[in-house]
């Protein structure tokens, strides 16, 4: 009798796990996978200092996901994303995270935003064997694959960003006093490390911390340094708030922009009547842009995002948020039918992904960085066109150099294929 009951107690603990998710070749089941399903999670700033525009991307991701549920999800499964409110705010990431591996048991994290927030729980995260793909935000922390194996990024990192700004200000501004503002965390010293690789020290530098408003001093003290052009490693509140600082105070350097801070839609929101300041701002990107009418990849995000999106005002955040998506279905698709944990790290690694980027993906078991390099804008009539090519380049000493690849068009059903 007691090994029968054992036998049956043992049979009800495999069929309890075989309900909870699906088993890898391991056997051991799989958090947020079922036969039907894959669910994962992120923390974003839907509120507080980083809201503005970036409040967007999530639902964006969520909606390309809906439309490749549509069409019958990634190996059978519909993907499902549970998206939780940090306001930018550390401790409050380090708290939605938990809820999200530990009561939510998601497959991985996808897309959590921001330096700050998202650098305090990689520890977390490596503990508990989670996925952590495709952060949002260019910090060199997502390269690690020694001490972080599941983490990889998806930004340029902001030092390869700083090189490509940078050699523009060289081939362009020489001789001119250069300066700098950034985010008093590794988003502002990551950037500035790329920035002095190709210019040597700023002129001066500055910095500032998200819960304080005011730049105010900052910009006086780049206006009494007298300076001619000053790079931004800027979240888009701030960069608004840098530009029309300067302007109240009649500075009126070059403004050159990270990324991250530099949607026109977003920081002309945040400037109000003041937007036609962003006049001449020079920037970065690796995606199209919105404003290119003839991209398939804009005209593939837009359907999505007039479908499955409410048809909200399409900027870059949407953009952003949909290749985040688009990676990810190429990453399950890679994965295979059996779904697991180490499985989709694998994939990751083994990269080959060609998406909407201007330059390729750096992914690899020694490389985990996102995108390899970027392409500059510069803001005429309001919106951000692109001028000269992509460059590529690293985070150590290699050159920035021009990138000779052909894009790829998406495939004509919108989703990729394995």
């Amino acid at each position: 009798m007691r090994r029968t009951a054992t036998a049956f107690l043992a049979a009800a603990v495999l069929l309890t796990a075989a309900c909870d998710g699906d088993t890898g070749s391991s056997g051991a089941a799989t958090p947020g996978v079922t036969g039907t399903e894959v669910v994962v999670g992120t923390h974003m700033p839907l509120t507080g200092p980083a809201a503005a525009g970036y409040s967007k991307i999530a639902p964006a991701t969520k909606a390309y996901f809906d439309f490749v549920n549509a069409g019958g999800g990634i190996h059978g499964r519909k993907i499902s994303y549970t998206v939780k409110d940090d306001g930018y705010n550390p401790a409050n990431t380090q708290q939605v995270v938990r809820e999200l591996v530990l009561q939510d048991k998601v497959f991985a994290i996808l897309g959590g935003l921001g330096t700050p927030t998202h650098t305090g729980v990689l520890d977390f995260l490596k503990t508990n064997r989670v996925p952590d793909l495709f952060v949002a935000s260019g910090s060199r922390s997502w390269n690690q694959p020694d001490k972080y194996p599941g983490t990889f990024g998806f930004n340029p990192d902001y030092t390869v960003e700083g090189k490509v700004l940078g050699t523009y200000v060289k081939e362009n501004h020489a001789g001119k006093k250069v300066c700098f503002l950034g985010q008093d965390d590794d988003f502002g010293r990551d950037s500035l490390a790329g920035i002095t690789k190709i210019l040597g020290p700023v002129a001066a530098e500055e910095s500032y911390v998200t819960s304080n408003p005011n730049v105010g001093p900052q910009m006086g003290a780049l206006k009494a340094a007298g300076c001619e052009v000053v790079l931004l490693a800027t979240v888009p509140g701030f960069t608004a708030l840098a530009i029309g600082t300067a302007a109240k105070i009649a500075f009126k350097p070059q403004f050159v922009v990270s990324n991250v801070g530099a949607d026109p839609t977003t920081v002309g929101k945040a400037l109000g009547a003041a937007a036609p300041l962003l006049e001449g701002v020079v920037a970065a990107n690796y995606l199209p842009l919105t404003t290119d009418e003839a991209s398939p990849w804009i005209q593939l995000f837009k359907k999505v995002n007039t479908e499955y999106n409410g048809n909200a005002e399409f900027d870059n955040n949407i953009v952003y948020g949909m290749a985040v998506a688009y990676l990810f279905v190429q990453a399950l698709q890679a994965a295979g039918q059996d779904l697991t944990r180490d499985g989709i790290v694998a994939a990751v690694q083994k990269n080959g992904f060609q998406g909407p980027g201007l330059v390729p993906l750096r992914f690899s078991a020694t490389d985990h960085a996102g995108y390899g390099g970027t392409q500059l804008t510069r803001i005429e009539g309001g919106k951000a066109v692109f001028f000269g090519s992509a460059y590529q380049t690293d985070d150590g000493d290699a050159p920035v150099a021009p990138y000779q690849g052909q894009a790829v068009a998406p495939p004509s059903n919108g989703i990729p294929q394995a």
